[in-house]
């Protein structure tokens, strides 16, 4: 193990090949790793529901004398990377490394949202959703392209869907809101004031409020449902990277539960979308 590269960084990408005992440490540290830092040896186990032997071996596959070493290790990687980009990479890597980096950085993230689907949350969203009479989705900065493309897919289920990124109107349109709307909130931190705001002006009106959020943030206090997403990046520090792609899954994930909901009702309204679209390709051949 490369003990020069970002712990963080390797932890992710070997979790494809990591046992089960070895999974449960990776997620635990993964989840929290500020925390990791400040464990004792006898924490961590707890939180991983593993042994401490396991998480002694744990470190020493990743290139540590033990806990301690491996802890100050993490420690280094917290800081490490390049600022305001991202952590998993340096700034002397170059093209043959850095594009790989990010790529197991992000595959590493979804394969660590997978574990954790929170299914009885995406049931339940998509009860809400299924039923809405208008859906709402909100989102500021990077979330806010994540808004538009869940607009984008949604609106094909003949109900109206609107993405609206600018704080004012989101304001207004949550305080006149309703029964049957539904708000659906995107923040990789749930602590964007403005957005947590708007969420408990909607809920105040009576409109359903789900959000993809961190867990225990306050976005997530104020809602209805909440899909939790733990996706270890600091958006603080860094670029949004990984969080912005694991929304857009989780949005993939509620619109074919949606399609899935409506049933076969709803395919000659989808064919019709998508038959408007052949007007404007040009044929295959002549490219």
């Amino acid at each position: 193990m490369n003990t020069d590269s970002n712990l963080l960084t390797q932890i992710s990408a070997a979790l494809p090949t990591l046992n089960k005992s070895e999974t449960k440490v990776a997620d635990a540290i993964l989840r929290n790793p500020e925390a990791a830092t400040r464990s004792s040896i006898a924490v961590l186990a707890t939180d991983a529901g593993v042994s401490e032997p396991s998480v002694n071996r744990f470190c020493k596959r990743f290139g540590a004398n033990g806990f301690p070493d491996f802890k100050l290790r993490l420690a280094r990687s917290l800081v490490a990377g390049v600022k305001y980009m991202s952590r998993a990479v340096e700034l002397d890597d170059g093209v043959d490394v850095y594009p790989k980096k990010l790529f197991d950085n992000t595959i590493a993230a979804l394969l660590l949202a997978k574990e954790h689907l929170p299914t009885a949350a995406l049931d339940r969203a998509v009860d809400y959703l299924a039923q809405a009479r208008r859906i709402y989705f909100f989102g500021l900065g990077t979330s806010a392209a994540v808004a538009a493309d869940a607009e984008h897919k949604f609106f094909r289920f003949n109900v109206p869907a609107m993405a609206y990124t600018d704080p004012l109107m989101q304001r207004m349109l949550a305080a006149g809101a309703g029964v049957g709307d539904v708000f659906c909130f995107i923040s990789h931190t749930g602590r964007t004031r403005p957005i947590v705001e708007v969420a408990e002006l909607a809920k105040q009106s009576e409109a359903a409020v789900m959000a993809i959020t961190a867990p225990n943030s306050p976005l997530a206090a104020v809602s209805h449902c909440v899909i939790e997403t733990r996706v270890s990046e600091d958006t603080d520090a860094y670029l949004p990277m990984t969080s912005r792609i694991v929304q857009l899954v989780l949005l993939d994930v509620l619109a074919t539960g949606v399609a899935l909901r409506r049933g076969e009702r709803l395919l000659p309204h989808l064919a019709r979308i998508k038959d408007s679209l052949k007007a404007t390709r040009t044929d295959e051949a002549s490219n």
